[in-house]
């Protein structure tokens, strides 16, 4: 990890988006390493105009969407039946992937802009979501939205603090928690809302 973010700040340009478009992809499928790591590295190298911070947050969306997309592709192709191969049940085992579901289950599509926030268990999750056979576009609304959020916070957060990701890097994972943690509760709300809802108009019919 440490070499190629070493190469990276070596690049200029087209290679140096194509580089972090390629690992962000990587990290999405599995790769061990870490995305926010990419991601906050990159950002400090747009204070060396090795990058910019529009054109690497475009490029930046459509690797994280690339790579969560083709897990969720997977799961919702192949589901469990993968998971009976050797490699990938040491990955997520199928006792693993049921409660994985079920998590999602409650939480409805809405939970797919939650698992954006859960640096970890992204892929695991993003599998078990396809694997539900959730339509393709609830990933792509709330995936994408999240990571609408997520980006631009992460990309000029390390501009502000003089490209000390590190530093950036210590609060996400400090405050990352709080944030599930609060997402989760508006869900939740707005899931006892619609029930509430959809019971008096069941009632008043």
């Amino acid at each position: 990890m440490d070499t190629v973010l070493q190469f990276l700040q070596t690049l200029q340009g087209f290679p140096a988006y194509a580089l972090v478009l390629g690992m962000l992809v990587a990290c999405g499928i599995g790769a061990p390493f870490n995305e926010d790591i990419v991601l906050l590295a990159a950002s400090a190298l747009t204070l060396n105009h090795v990058m910019e911070p529009v054109p690497l947050l475009v490029v930046a969306w459509f690797g994280i969407l690339i790579g969560d997309g083709l897990v969720f592709h997977w799961g919702h192709r192949f589901g469990a039946r993968l998971l009976r191969s050797r490699f990938f049940a040491r990955i997520v085992s199928e006792e693993k992937l049921e409660a994985m579901q079920n998590r999602i289950r409650v939480g409805g599509p809405y939970y797919i802009f939650v698992i954006r926030f859960l640096p970890g268990i992204r892929t695991a999750l993003f599998f078990a979501a396809g694997s539900l056979k959730l339509p393709y576009r609830q990933l792509f609304i709330y995936d994408g939205a999240a990571a609408v959020i997520e980006l631009p916070l992460l990309v000029y957060g390390v501009r502000y603090v003089g490209g000390n990701w590190q530093e950036i890097l210590q609060l996400v994972e400090h405050f990352q928690n709080y944030i599930v943690v609060g997402v989760l509760g508006a869900i939740g709300a707005a899931v006892v809302w619609r029930r509430i809802k959809s019971s008096s108009k069941k009632e008043a019919t």
